[in-house]
């Protein structure tokens, strides 16, 4: 059983309205998710990815953005590109894993996510930020994985809605993983999975 997904912020702020949600994103709407080998779906036949089976589960366009290898700051450089041409209802931010992987400070990493956060933001594009876990080799050979605490902290003060423990739980099991650090096709038909029943919760799908 997975863990309990973490929508921080949205969660507290739809429940002090009154239980008001975000607008529902009608089918046919597009939908950019802006990330790396875990989006692109690394591991897993074409289709297979969640970005693809997210498309067919809502109806949404969705715009599969992933390219592996990729950085925050590579994200961050292509994003002004992908809003215009697409015009996002929602955009769906999953990038970091290649920034710890690299040792990259994590400064910058942070610097560049808050930065395609505000970017978005200033053009009224409702975005999801998905955790990435913390390089950890003990932790991944006991199967133990745990988000960066980095995602929790933007999406407290960004007032960002935050999907957590989804990458976490799926790559701390073997049975889901294609390698150390991707999912294989059951693990991203876990992935999707979690990830609908969490925008269920938003409102953002029916």
């Amino acid at each position: 059983m997975m863990k309990q997904i973490i929508w921080l912020l949205a969660i507290l702020l739809a429940s002090c309205s009154g239980g008001e949600k975000y607008p529902a994103i009608p089918k046919g709407a597009t939908v950019v998710i802006l990330g790396d080998s875990l989006s692109y779906g690394t591991g897993a036949n074409v289709g297979e990815d969640y970005p693809s089976l997210l498309a067919k589960s809502t109806g949404w366009h969705v715009i599969n953005a992933g390219v592996p290898g990729e950085t925050a700051t590579d994200g961050l450089a292509r994003l002004p590109q992908l809003l215009e041409t697409h015009a996002p209802k929602l955009l769906i931010v999953e990038l970091g894993g290649n920034d710890f992987l690299q040792r990259q400070p994590q400064s910058e990493t942070e610097a560049s996510l808050r930065a395609i956060l505000s970017l978005a933001n200033a053009q009224r594009v409702p975005t999801v930020l998905l955790a990435i876990p913390e390089l950890s080799p003990i932790r991944a050979a006991v199967g133990n994985l745990s988000d960066h605490p980095l995602y929790e902290k933007i999406a407290e003060e960004t007032a960002t809605p935050l999907a957590a423990e989804i990458f976490s739980e799926v790559l701390s099991d073997r049975a889901l993983k294609s390698d150390q650090v991707h999912p294989n096709a059951e693990g991203y038909r876990v992935v999707h999975r979690e990830m609908v029943e969490a925008f269920k919760q938003l409102g953002f799908a029916r």
